[in-house]
């Protein structure tokens, strides 16, 4: 049991696929204009790495090493057309919202990654907890970047126009003269630049600036050495450049 929190922990928190190992940027910051785009991507792909985990764990012994990554592709892009499909028939807005990115599953890095780091040398029940765990990182990832973007971009969260209702109630309560004052001075307008590209690079900066932060700061209260890069999560991390340097002297 112990081994399973453990699992759980490491991806939602200690190695959470989105801020710690920076992996899966692509869906991250394409697909997370809302919050329920970055639900279901993290959702869609927690499914995937879950069941790839379980089939290649599974058949670890009887997958030769020299086609064991060509082995682990065509696992993996079975299972994403299966869910591909199920999304078509089953929630076809949210298979539009995604569009390309479903398909692109299949090359995602965490999934992949945990196959080979995690999946092809442990049992097939932890390997279902690591990909669950990693997969509940990845979309609490894709959610907090999601809700912030809406929130900030759309005035809405979840398809909500919270503005709309404020503006209603203000429209509804408030004298004409503190509405239009109000109105005048844009406090009702969101800031679209949070739906676009750059907004999404911009929420992702602030989220790992304030984790870095938040590090630093309890590196500081311990008396210990803050590290911007921990040398344990070397071996799922996908910075070939970095070579076990990132720790601050």
């Amino acid at each position: 049991m112990g081994k399973i929190a453990e699992r759980l922990k490491n991806g939602i928190i200690t190695e959470n696929p989105t801020f710690v190992q920076m992996l899966g940027m692509c869906p991250t910051l394409a697909v997370t204009s809302s919050a329920i785009n970055g639900l279901g991507m993290g959702l869609t792909t927690m499914v995937i790495l879950t069941m790839s985990n379980f089939m290649i764990s599974l058949l670890r012994k009887l997958i030769p090493d020299k086609v064991r990554i060509p082995a682990y592709i065509v696992i993996i892009a079975s299972f994403v057309t299966i869910v591909q499909f199920l999304l078509q028939a089953y929630i076809p807005s949210l298979n539009d919202s995604l569009g390309i990115f479903i398909p692109l599953i299949v090359v995602n890095c965490i999934i992949l990654g945990r196959a080979e780091s995690y999946a092809s040398k442990n049992p097939v029940i932890p390997s279902i907890f690591d990909g669950i765990g990693m997969g509940l990182g990845f979309t609490v990832g894709l959610t907090t970047i999601g809700i912030i973007r809406e929130i900030l971009g759309s005035g809405s969260i979840f398809g909500f126009s919270f503005v709309k209702a404020v503006e209603n109630f203000a429209e509804s309560h408030a004298s004409e003269k503190v509405f239009q004052i109000l109105s005048d001075q844009g406090l009702f307008q969101p800031a679209s630049i949070f739906v676009s590209a750059p907004g999404a690079f911009l929420v992702l900066a602030f989220i790992i600036a304030f984790i870095n932060r938040r590090h630093i700061k309890k590196a500081k209260k311990t008396g210990e050495k803050a590290e911007t890069c921990r040398l344990a999560d070397c071996a799922s991390c996908a910075n070939a450049m970095c070579a076990g340097k990132g720790k601050e002297e």
